[in-house]
């Protein structure tokens, strides 16, 4: 019988940071992270900050990070987040101002825990 991880999806997982946020990610997830930099569709990109690793029996945790732990991954596109609008406005003034933001994003799939 397998056991069941909290993503609900392998025995194995492992939890990452990137862009100083965390994640939890199993062999063939797909995320979306901060922008990496220069990659072209299909690079192949390494996650190094690895925080934890989890294999069904054993478990490591890093002193914040284990060393030698890579997450390898796959780079596959930019996207683009949802649009956020800012209005900013002063009483009394006849101050307004309105602005948006659209944030961007980098796809990778996940592709191996080592």
């Amino acid at each position: 019988m397998k056991k069941e991880t909290p993503i609900g999806k392998a025995t194995e997982f492992a939890i990452i940071e990137t862009g100083g946020k965390q994640y939890m990610v199993c062999v063939g997830d797909v995320l979306e992270v901060e922008l990496l930099g220069n990659f072209n569709e299909g690079d192949k990109v390494e996650f190094d900050k690895v925080i934890m690793v989890d294999n069904g029996t054993d478990t490591s945790i890093g002193e914040p990070y284990i060393k030698g732990a890579k997450v390898k991954a796959t780079y596959q596109k930019e996207k683009k987040g949802q649009k956020i609008t800012i209005v900013r406005y002063k009483a009394k003034s006849n101050r307004d101002r309105k602005i948006g933001h659209r944030q961007k994003y980098a796809q990778v799939k996940i592709d191996a825990l080592a």
